[in-house]
């Protein structure tokens, strides 16, 4: 089917599929860009149920303090080891008052067994969960933050506003994201910088958040800078508003699409980088449980008991992929040009 002008005076048509036509007919009048993206979000089968996972997680890992008190009656640093002298040395033991088993055994208070200290490995991997989360969650909102802000700037500003937050922003992207998380980590955890030192969990939260400013920050000044170029930011130049009204009113409500589809990937991104600093030691610091710390102390006894280091990794791993793959149908929902058939 081909569209002509009214004015008959133009031999332009343009060629519109019959599809299309039948989808725009199905449609009700004044649909906006949101319900549009849920209709294509609930169509995808595989976000949703890997979004229903993350969601199923993050509950449990909430409930942590429940199952210590109700079910396994005791907390994540609670141990249960005595100590005997073997040739003038210290060994640790097991007490003998409570048999703590080694491995999982699905019909005893230690569902996932013990670790060498004796303490639940199910407790502290509920709250590993909740302490990885957490930090995760502050990262994002940092991250964001700063990113968004120093994006926009940068982009609407430009001149030597713009140079100076794009060079500041390649000499952090300038250095891996591990070796200078485990930099800062380690400058922060045993130096510090005011409340910011020691086992806190602001430590990793706040050099994970500053480490991946510059993969956020760059991708929205370059939309930034085709938008300023935009019909509707010269019409509101016209009508005099101010640059800050500017970007908050006309600039900011066009990145939010963006934006909402960097959250899920930087919380997946944020969880990974943590349990990664803290296996090297500059991340949550014992005995602190979290994923990360979990795989470290399991690996001295992988031979012993495998299960240790299974068990956190096979939550990080469920963790990391649901984020992404919902994450991965967030984006596609958004698209504009996505080709995905709406229905009622």
């Amino acid at each position: 089917m081909s569209f002509i002008p009214a004015s008959g005076t133009s031999d332009l048509s343009v060629d519109i599929p019959d599809e299309v036509l039948a989808e725009a007919t199905d449609l009700p009048p004044g649909v906006g860009p949101y319900e549009l993206a849920w209709r294509r979000l609930r169509r995808n089968r595989v976000s949703l149920v890997f979004g229903g996972l993350f969601l199923l997680i993050v509950v449990l890992c909430l409930l942590a303090p429940v199952y210590a008190s109700d079910i396994a009656h005791r907390g994540p640093d609670s141990q249960n080891y005595g100590s005997i002298t073997i040739g003038g040395k210290s060994e640790r033991v097991v007490t003998p008052s409570d048999d703590v088993p080694i491995g999982p055994t699905w019909h005893s208070q230690y569902l996932l067994g013990a670790d060498e200290y004796g303490r639940d490995v199910a407790v502290r991997l509920l709250y590993g969960g909740r302490n990885s989360l957490e930090i995760g969650a502050v990262a994002t909102l940092i991250t964001m933050f700063c990113a968004t802000l120093l994006g926009v700037i940068s982009g609407y500003f430009r001149g030597i506003l713009d140079g100076v937050i794009s060079r500041v922003l390649d000499v952090i992207w300038a250095y891996p994201a591990v070796l200078l998380g485990v930099t800062l980590g380690t400058i922060l955890a045993f130096g510090g910088i005011g409340p910011l030192k020691g086992t806190t969990l602001m430590v990793p939260a706040v050099v994970i958040g500053v480490v991946y400013i510059p993969y956020i920050a760059k991708p929205i000044r370059g939309q930034v800078l085709q938008l300023r170029e935009r019909e509707f930011v010269d019409a509101a130049r016209q009508q005099g508003l101010s640059h800050w009204q500017i970007m908050r009113g006309e600039i900011l409500p066009n990145l939010a699409s963006t934006i909402i589809v960097f959250i899920p990937l930087m919380i997946a991104n944020a969880i990974l980088l943590e349990a990664a600093l803290s296996y090297l030691g500059a991340g949550v610091q014992p005995p602190t449980p979290s994923w990360g710390t979990m795989i470290t102390e399991g690996i001295a006894n992988i031979y012993a008991d495998f299960s240790q280091v299974l068990v956190p990794g096979i939550m990080l791993v469920l963790t990391v992929l649901s984020i992404n793959v919902f994450g991965d149908g967030l984006r596609d929902a958004l698209d504009p040009r996505a080709k995905v058939r709406i229905t009622r």
